[in-house]
């Protein structure tokens, strides 16, 4: 059993939207179920796994600059702003947070709902209280 979270975070790094996927699934399908929940804002910082087309066109209709790394097999590499990606370690560091909690780590939970509702209850807890 496996699973992915994706997440939006504000630029403390404090997640606002979690959602759970397979493990198996890409990550364009989280990016297109949190695209309507992203805030404004004037960029998104993501993974290369989330490099596409679509995804970087949806944000530049929200006025939103894309800083997103292209992927490896992309025929044109397109530019980042890396002074800005650096920044993306607020993230890696929330994603740290929430596995100090040992529950989460090892996935006690076999059922996606009871385990996204220990992911909900330990970050309320890790950054919101």
């Amino acid at each position: 059993m496996n699973s992915k979270l994706h997440a939006v975070c504000d630029s403390e790094g404090r997640p606002r939207t979690l959602f759970l996927t397979a493990g198996q699934v890409s990550d364009y399908t989280g990016a297109a179920a949190l695209l309507s929940t992203l805030p404004p804002a004037k960029a998104l910082l993501a993974d290369k796994g989330y490099d596409a087309d679509w995804f970087r066109e949806a944000l530049a209709d929200r006025n939103c600059a894309a800083c997103i790394p292209s992927k490896s097999n992309r025929k044109i590499q397109i530019a980042h702003d890396k002074a800005l990606y650096r920044k993306r370690h607020k993230i890696e560091n929330m994603f740290g947070k929430l596995k100090d909690w040992r529950r989460i780590h090892t996935r006690y939970d076999r059922c996606a709902h009871t385990f996204m509702s220990a992911i909900a209850i330990a970050a309320i807890v890790i950054f919101w209280i």
